[in-house]
């Protein structure tokens, strides 16, 4: 069993900054890509930024300059940096990872369970 565990989010004011982070666990042989997405209400999820194995980041327009993603491969583990954050970050952020379990050959994706951010005006 895979299970993706995230932790940060909160509440903070327009201009602040939050971190999240997410650590993959349970039978695994190796993980692919890994990123966030995010979902406000009464809109679709989007991605926010991801990463692959080589460390190429892709980002969301709305986001770049602010977020920063990372990822510390030995410990499963990918981090999400969200600075000078804004009214319109307020969504629930979902990690997402591409991950090959232990004895497949092929990737399954596998979502946490997701954290409110909520950035106060």
């Amino acid at each position: 069993q895979v299970q993706l565990v995230e932790s940060g989010g909160g509440l903070v004011q327009a201009g602040g900054s939050l971190s999240l982070s997410c650590a993959a666990s349970g039978s695994i042989f190796r993980i692919n890509a890994m990123g966030w997405y995010r979902q406000a209400p009464g809109k679709q999820r989007e991605l926010v930024a991801s990463t692959t194995t080589g460390g190429s980041t892709n980002y969301a327009d709305s986001v770049k300059g602010r977020f920063t993603i990372s990822r510390d491969h030995d410990k499963n583990t990918v981090y999400l940096q969200m600075n000078s954050l804004r009214a319109e970050d307020t969504a629930v952020y979902y990690c997402n990872a591409a991950i090959v379990p232990r004895f497949r050959v092929t990737p399954s994706n596998y979502w946490g369970q997701g954290t409110q951010v909520t950035v106060s005006s």
